[in-house]
Formats: structure tokens, C-alpha cells, sequence
């Protein structure tokens, strides 16, 4: 086995909701740091006064983004791709390791595929 936690489908589902929000959030919070009037402004205002409200605004949307991050990390999914919000759920089908695959804007976790095989072997649950 490769991972040491493995989710049912009804637990992963448990966590659909919570996932679309950290997605929403890491979302956020990079088009914040990537924001190129606001990367102007700091840049312009960091050698008289550290970046004053350009600079918090870019270390909130840092400390937003870390935390959505860690989060994920730590809920034990597999992240795949951020901009997606695609995650992959480690779980034991017919007695093997796969994932169970979901992604941002999916009402459920339907699919699965192996482990070799990632998005485009995705196959349905039912």
C-alpha cells in the first residue's frame, strides 16, 4: 500500500463541500498574489515603508493561500491539479489500492480510477 489513510465513498463525499470551499479559497487567494496592480503598488511602496497596504494585502492572500494548502494536506487527499481543484481520494476497491477522483464543481465523488492511470482512466463508481 501506498497510503496509509483510505476513504469510503461516503466519507470522501462527507468532505465535497469542505473541498470546494479551500478551492474557492486557493482560488482567491492567488489571483490576489498574482494580482498585477497590486505587485505594481508593492513594488513601488516597499522601499519607503515595507509595502504598506499592498504589502499586507499580499502577505494576507500568502497566509490565505498556506493555510487552504496545509488544509488539504492534512484531510489526506491527493491534490493533482489546484487551478482544477481536482483531488484524488487514496480508498481500497475489491481489495486494492485506487483513488476515488473528484473534482471542483462535481456534486458527488463518482469516479475512480487506478493508480497508474490518473484523470483519464476515470471510470464511474456505480
Amino acid at each position: 500500500m501506498i497510503h496509509d489513510r483510505h476513504f469510503t465513498r461516503e466519507q470522501a463525499n462527507e468532505l465535497v463541500g469542505r473541498l470546494a470551499a479551500l478551492f474557492s479559497e486557493l482560488t482567491e487567494s492567488r489571483a490576489r498574489l498574482t494580482d498585477a496592480e497590486v505587485r505594481e503598488a508593492l513594488s513601488d511602496a516597499a522601499p519607503g515603508n515595507g509595502g504598506g497596504d499592498p504589502g499586507r494585502e499580499v502577505g494576507e492572500a500568502f497566509v490565505s493561500f498556506r493555510r487552504a494548502l496545509v488544509e488539504l494536506q492534512e484531510i489526506g487527499v491527493v491534490i493533482r491539479d489546484l487551478e482544477r481543484g481536482l483531488v484524488d481520494f487514496p480508498s481500497i476497491r475489491d481489495g486494492r489500492e485506487v483513488y476515488l477522483c473528484w473534482q471542483r464543481g462535481e456534486d458527488e465523488v463518482a469516479f475512480w480510477h487506478e493508480l497508474d492511470t490518473g484523470f483519464p482512466g476515470r471510470r464511474p463508481l456505480d
